[in-house]
């Protein structure tokens, strides 16, 4: 199923699932925590700078705004789920990357994105250890084991 949040590529013969790398729940709260109080401190400043005597008003539609978003998404997101094999990366709604072509592997956030020599990327979100799942990918890319 193409929407699936897990990989449902088929492995090759001689491919094997060395590592799952799912979504971790806390850091999808953590990260939305600091988006808000981001949030609430940006619609306060526009509100003061545009002279508005109700400035408290933007801290909540900042809060309410991310809080929305936060549980709105959080079913999909955390159900995600990318599996490294000793040949590929397998992603939601049947992304495939194959690790010869893994040009880099850039830090954001929480997460890491993964750009191929081609230039597609990819998102891996709300990790729990992001350096180490990036140094797990490296690992075996380089023909180890995680």
């Amino acid at each position: 199923m193409y929407g699936a949040m897990t990989p449902t590529t088929p492995l090759n013969p001689d491919e094997e699932v060395l590592l799952q790398i799912p979504a971790d729940r806390s850091t999808y709260w953590r990260d939305h925590a600091w988006l808000a109080a981001i949030a609430m401190a940006v619609g306060m400043a526009i509100l003061w700078g545009m002279g508005n005597p109700h400035v408290w008003t933007g801290a909540v539609g900042g809060l309410a705004a991310i809080a929305v978003r936060a549980f709105y998404v959080a079913s999909d997101e955390l159900q995600a789920r990318w599996d490294l094999t000793n040949q590929r990366l397998l992603g939601p709604q049947g992304r495939a990357v194959h690790l010869s072509e893994i040009k880099q592997i850039r830090s954001l956030g929480s997460a890491i994105q993964i750009v191929t020599l081609s230039g597609d990327k990819h998102l891996l979100k709300y990790l729990a250890d992001k350096p180490a799942t990036r140094a797990a990918i490296q690992r075996v890319q380089a023909g180890g084991r995680p």
